[in-house]
């Protein structure tokens, strides 16, 4: 058992360091050295958008409805909780690529706590241990503090809004993601797949707050949060109310 686990950690380490080789000679060159306009790809964009909206309507959103109907609240935050614990190992990884070593040291103790005491992240212990969650990192953070321009907006397929520099980032954090060395093939889709739909779950309710041209919307509050999560909430106070009082 300990052989297999620590073959995995290894199989992990040597992946995510790989990727990180190739994303640091992809994001040298001039695309990403700077910021430049912020979507100069929006026809492009607006497609995939559509794309999405149409995949969401038919599928993901009905889905996500049916399992809010059957799944006890309970069961829902249980559920979540599990999936934000295996998003600790990408937190830590980051953490410490960005030289945030009191921060990594939380979020190790989280996943320690959360996989051991709280029943492989049923139940968030670490939060009544004092061990609060943050706001999560990833590898676009990363490469954000690092230097890199977050490059154009992107609307990816399936994925949804991100920018170029986040979308170099998505391969480091998919191979930091725990789920990924299930060998186990059904079992590891069935986690992608739950996860998915949980996640969507999470966003019904914010349906709600969407006004105006919504591909609009969703590009300047992914931007804007962002920006949140890469200054570490360093924004000018003014920024959110600048966004909801602009007429779309």
């Amino acid at each position: 058992m300990n052989d297999a686990v620590n073959n995995g950690a290894k199989a992990m380490h040597r992946r995510v360091v790989s990727i990180v080789a190739a994303s640091l000679l992809f994001v040298s060159g001039s695309l990403l050295a700077q910021d430049i306009e912020q979507d100069p790809w929006e026809n492009f964009n607006r497609s995939i958008f559509n794309f999405n909206e149409g995949l969401d309507k038919a599928i993901a959103k009905p889905i996500a409805k049916g399992y809010r109907a059957i799944t006890p609240d309970p069961v829902e935050q249980s559920i979540s909780n599990v999936f934000s614990n295996l998003l600790e190992v990408r937190n830590v990884i980051n953490d410490v690529l960005q030289g945030k070593l009191g921060q990594a040291a939380n979020d190790s103790g989280r996943f320690l706590v959360n996989s051991t005491l709280g029943l492989a992240g049923l139940f968030d212990v670490a939060e009544k241990m004092g061990l609060p969650q943050s706001d999560g990192e990833d590898f676009g953070q990363t490469l954000a503090v690092w230097g890199v321009g977050k490059g154009p907006f992107v609307m990816l397929p399936l994925f949804g809004p991100s920018s170029l520099r986040g979308t170099v980032g998505l391969p480091v954090d998919s191979y930091s993601n725990p789920v990924t060395y299930i060998n186990d093939v059904p079992v590891r889709n069935s986690l992608y797949f739950v996860d998915l739909v949980a996640t969507r779950a999470s966003l019904l309710d914010a349906e709600a707050l969407i006004s105006g041209d919504k591909y609009v919307f969703l590009r300047e509050a992914y931007l804007q949060r962002r920006d949140y999560l890469v200054n570490d909430g360093a924004l000018e106070d003014d920024s959110f109310d600048d966004f909801e009082d602009e007429d779309y």
